[in-house]
């Protein structure tokens, strides 16, 4: 089975200075380590993040675990296509199966780890995953129908949204007032209790579904235009 690799479209703020990394660390990576163990390795660094952030219930201290498994989680996705591509034995139709579900796996272990911590409602955690995983369907789709596999928006992909959950970490650790906070909410009746965390999900998810309406409607437009009916005589 043949399938051309679509064009990765990579605007990230960090792109530049993370590719010249990775590309330098996988031309020195032992020959014995495969991309299929940097696969795992992902795996592996996300259930670290859901094990820290559930730790965080009993000492604040252990989000430094769950910030190691981010660096973990962001070499070991980031790392096994870069190692494929440097030694040439890149595996398009494997590759694409492997890399993509994987992604939703270790989004959904993070996500689900956050949610069970006492810093953020597992509601908002889990409408992070809920619109992440829409933004992804709209980019396979994409991959598909445009051969094009837009990875950042505005700026932002997920090594900079691992940097940002990173900085959040520590300011959690080291800022009483930010780990205290709490707002009642009261929506349909039910009174919640908001913290910093909840408010941080809540700009994600708003972010993410402007992010993928604005998208929709743009390469609807577009692939409508294209897709349009001959006019009849």
């Amino acid at each position: 089975m043949e399938r051309q690799q679509s064009k990765r479209i990579q605007t990230s703020i960090l792109n530049g200075i993370e590719h010249k990394v990775l590309v330098a660390m996988a031309k020195h990576m032992p020959k014995w380590v495969t991309s299929d163990m940097l696969t795992a390795t992902g795996v592996v660094g996300a259930i670290v993040v859901a094990l820290g952030y559930v730790l965080s219930n009993f000492d604040i201290r252990y989000l430094w675990i769950a910030s190691l498994g981010l660096v973990i989680n962001w070499f070991g996705d980031s790392m096994d296509g870069t190692l494929a591509r440097v030694r040439n034995c890149q595996r398009p139709v494997y590759g694409f199966f492997l890399d993509h579900n994987i992604d939703g796996i270790t989004i959904a272990i993070m996500c689900v780890g956050a949610g069970l911590s006492e810093l953020v409602s597992l509601y908002l955690a889990m409408g992070v995953l809920t619109v992440y995983l829409l933004l992804s369907i709209y980019v396979y789709i994409n991959a598909h129908l445009k051969n094009e596999f837009k990875l950042t928006y505005s700026g932002m992909g997920p090594t900079e949204f691992r940097v940002a959950v990173f900085i959040i970490n520590t300011l959690f650790i080291y800022v009483n007032p930010l780990r205290e906070y709490r707002h009642a909410v009261n929506i349909l009746g039910h009174e919640l209790s908001f913290t910093v965390f909840d408010y941080i999900c809540a700009a994600i998810i708003l972010l993410l579904i402007i992010f993928h309406i604005s998208s929709l409607v743009r390469d609807g437009r577009e692939l409508a235009k294209a897709d349009r009916l001959p006019e009849r005589d």
